[in-house]
Order: structure tokens, then sequence, then C-alpha cells
């Protein structure tokens, strides 16, 4: 039974998710690129916050933020990411943060609680620089090779420049220790419907999709667009679209129930209206939790541009740039959110995969994950309108310490 005394408070929750949203403003939500001073501010005004929890922390050498507790038994680290996508929504990382130092304020503070919540805000989970870089730091898996190649996507600095520039050069990155933690948590919005078209509260999240991206370029000649013969072009940009269509005739036999694809960009050269685009280049995108549906589309993908290239008058080639394995959530972890949510959503839940990339997935290699959902109205998500009802986000803070207590008393 739960310890009624343990709750989040809802006039705290609010209060810390507006007084976020109140840094980096824009219209309805949020502009704070990965150590913009919007950023950085957001990041000092967590490190001020942490002793509330009786926590203490400062932003590491790749901006991370971890609060540690020198309270005695068991740890399990909780949080999210700070910065956003581009004018964005005020709810995407920020939520699973403030419900994490809720968590700590809540059960730090109880003597009869053996254990402790930590806090983590990772760093640029939106990928102005590269995904998930403050996770896959604290996990080892980034270099400072990697940190050196790093550029940010919009303007072209060097993360090595963006460091400096924040004062984060001199200062350590934090790794994790062996043993430490029990596990992680995490929370976010669902940035999909199916909760609210539902009549849902929680997502109980069993998986996070892999992310696979490829770079497809098509090679073709350039030439002048009023005088070359339609017969004798070798017109890159239309070789890039029918590519596209026929990706949408050939994926649906060979990819799994859950799979989606997506053509984020597309770029012609030299992209000028009376000029036959000489090179062509789409970014291209695959999800899904099951690694073997993503091996049979990448396959499926070569073959295709290898047919095109046998066929002309272009030539197309392939490139992987970058992957991400699907990581499972820990089924104990599911079941103690499933129980919280009996307790303070009237058990209005349902295990679901999150289409999303998230932290936890960087964290599940190196310890048992779990995350959870809320709605999002309209299912609207990286866009500024993006919302959740107060009742949503009290409902889901609720839920979420409740699970932190019972994974803690659980150890």
């Amino acid at each position: 039974m739960s310890n009624t005394s343990l709750i989040a408070s809802s006039e705290r929750v609010l209060a810390d998710l507006n007084a976020l949203r109140a840094i980096g403003a824009y219209k309805t939500g949020v502009h704070k690129p990965t150590f913009s001073d919007a950023h950085m501010r957001s990041l000092v005004w967590l490190t001020e916050k942490l002793p509330d929890a009786g926590l203490t922390g400062a932003i590491d050498g790749i901006g991370n933020v971890i609060g540690v507790s020198s309270k005695s038994g068991a740890k399990l680290l909780a949080g999210s990411h700070l910065e956003s996508q581009n004018h964005a929504g005020w709810l995407d990382g920020p939520l699973g943060v403030i419900y994490a130092l809720e968590a700590a304020r809540v059960i730090n503070a109880d003597p009869f609680i053996s254990g402790a919540v930590e806090v983590a805000a990772w760093c640029d989970e939106e990928g102005h620089f590269g995904h998930f870089l403050g996770s896959r730091s604290y996990v080892g898996l980034v270099s400072d090779a990697d940190i050196d190649a790093a550029r940010d996507r919009t303007s072209g600095k060097s993360m090595r420049d963006a460091l400096r520039d924040v004062g984060l050069s001199d200062r350590v990155r934090i790794v994790t220790q062996p043993g430490r933690h029990v596990g992680y948590l995490e929370a976010h919005i669902e940035q999909g419907d199916l909760l609210e078209s539902s009549g849902l509260a929680v997502g109980v999240v069993t998986s996070i999709v892999g992310i696979w991206q490829y770079r497809i370029s098509f090679e073709g000649e350039q030439n002048h667009a009023g005088t070359t013969r339609m017969a004798a072009r070798k017109d890159a940009g239309l070789a890039l679209a029918k590519f596209c269509v026929a990706i949408d005739t050939h994926f649906p036999a060979a990819c799994g129930p859950r799979t989606v694809w997506t053509t984020g960009r597309i770029a012609l050269d030299p992209g000028a209206p009376s000029i036959i685009p000489g090179r062509a280049e789409m970014l291209f995108q695959i999800r899904d939790d099951d690694s073997a549906a993503i091996d049979r589309l990448e396959a499926l993908l070569h073959a295709m541009a290898g047919e095109v290239t046998a066929a002309g008058p272009c030539r197309v080639t392939v490139e992987r740039i970058r992957n991400g394995a699907p990581a499972r959530m820990d089924s104990a972890f599911q079941e103690e959110i499933e129980a919280a949510s009996q307790v303070f959503a009237d058990g209005k839940s349902i295990r679901m995969p999150s289409g999303a990339g998230h932290d936890a997935q960087m964290l599940a290699t190196v310890m048992p994950a779990g995350m959870l959902f809320v709605p999002s109205i309209g299912g609207i998500s990286h866009h500024w309108t993006e919302n959740t009802t107060d009742a949503d986000i009290v409902r889901g803070a609720q839920v979420f310490v409740e699970a932190c207590r019972r994974i803690l008393v659980q150890k």
C-alpha cells in the first residue's frame, strides 16, 4: 500500500515547469537550442534547486547536470533533458526533469525510506550537436574525438567552441559508477495521441525504437533546362523523386507492424529553376523496435539503389549515417509504473512502445530502465503549440513519485 504522505505537490510541479517555460519563452512554447543562453540558464536554475531535494551537483564538461545524494541505501536515477528543438514545446524534456526533482524532494526527505532518487538533466537529447550526447557520454559512449567532430546542425559551430564559450571546457565529464544505481526512470509527454484519444492517463513504455538514418545521393548530369531534350536528360532531382515513390511502394511488404519511415530533407544541386540538377540528396530515416525489420529494409534500400543505377541514367548510393539499437524497458519497472497508475490514475494505463528516441535507451545499456508517458493534447510535439493539461501533468507526477518509491522499496 502507498504511503499517502509521499505525494507529489501539484503546486510545486506546475510552478517549476512554468518557471522553466519562462526561460527562453517563444509564443506558447520555448526556444532553447543546446548551449544557448536559455539552455544554460535552465541548467543553472536546476542546480540551484538541487539542495531542496537533498542533492548536490553542477554542470559537467558536456553540459549534463547530475544531482547526487549522500543518503544511505539504494539509489534510483531519474531525469530527462532541458534543451529544446528550435521554436518547440515547453514540456518535451523539462517534464521528466521536474518529475525527477519532485520525486527526489518527496522521497529523499522521508527517513523511513532507505534510499534516494538522484536527478539527471542530459545535454543535447534533441541532437543539435549529436543525438543523446549527454546520456551517451554518461554511459561511456562518447569519445573526445566525437566531441571534436561534433558541429551544431544549424550554425556549424564546433562543440569544442560551444563548450568553451559557455565555460565548460575545463570541467570533467561525469560517467556512471557501476552498481551505484538500481536503475533509471524517465517521464515524458507521449508526443502522440494514443493516450488522449483512448481516455487514458499513463503510458507504460515497453520499448524504445531504434533510429537509423541514411544519406541517399543521386548523381546525374547538370545541364541547361531549356535546351536539353527530355530523352537526353540525367536529372538527379527526378531520380530522387521516383526513388521516394518507390520506397513507399516497396517498403510495406518488408516492414514490421510498427515501422515508420520519413524523408526529412531534400536538396538539389545547384538548385536553380533553369538548371537540370546534376546532384540530389535526401536524408531518410527508419524507426522500429525490431532490428530484424530494419535489417530487411536497409537491404531493400541498397537493392533498390543498385537497380536504379543499373537501369540509369543516374547513379544512386546509400550511406548509413546514424544507427541506434532499440531498447527494451525493464519488465519489473513496467510493473511498478502500472501499480502506481492503479493508485493515482484509476488504472487508466496502457503498455505501449515509444516511437520517439529518449535518453532512457542509452541508460538501458548499463542499468535497468523504465519510462512513463502522459497525454499530449492533439498528439502535437516538436512545435510551440505542444501542451498537456495541468490535471494530466499533476496525475503523471503523482504516478511517477509512487513508481520511484515502489522501485526503491523493492531494492
